[in-house]
């Protein structure tokens, strides 16, 4: 490889970086949730939200940098791309389980995420009105049936933390 290639490469991943930095999306790693608010969502009650369309605003806006930069997430039931085969048409690579809010402002939402592996994952968000932050997310077990089973699994510390795709 020459100097000049070498250099070219060089600039060029130093871009791609900045990029990823700058684009504000979220990290892709979490660790454990933090105790405190795990404690807090011990006590915590969530109204089921039965479509994405139920969730507030502010937590759609916030999923879409982790989703490739849009809502790509199918409603409950609906199809999705459950495989690495695609689909034609094209189908959301994700499907909503459950999710939930609460007068807390706190939002949990659990999804299922296809293609080569088959994976579940749950993110957390604080919101109101006025702004939205996630705060959290984790790799889930598949099989939680409500947003209960949810909100147990995550306060109870079964959902480590978050690698991979979202």
């Amino acid at each position: 490889m020459t100097h000049r290639l070498r250099s070219i490469l060089c600039a060029l991943s130093v871009l791609v970086c900045s990029a990823a930095v700058t684009s504000g999306q979220q990290p892709k790693t979490f660790g454990p949730l933090p105790a405190d608010l795990r404690a807090h969502l011990q006590t915590e009650q969530f109204a089921i939200v039965t479509s994405i369309r139920g969730l507030p605003l502010g937590v759609r806006e916030q999923m879409q940098p982790s989703f490739g930069g849009f809502l790509d997430i199918a409603e409950p039931g609906a199809k999705y791309q459950t495989t690495d085969v695609l689909a034609v048409p094209q189908l959301p690579t994700r499907r909503l389980v459950s999710a939930g809010c609460s007068r807390d402002f706190h939002c949990l939402v659990y999804y299922e995420r296809g293609g080569i592996a088959h994976t579940w994952h749950v993110m957390l968000f604080r919101w109101t009105p006025d702004t939205t932050r996630f705060e959290w997310g984790g790799d889930a077990p598949g099989g939680l049936a409500t947003i209960e089973d949810v909100r147990n699994a995550v306060a109870s510390g079964t959902i480590k933390g978050h690698t991979g795709a979202w």
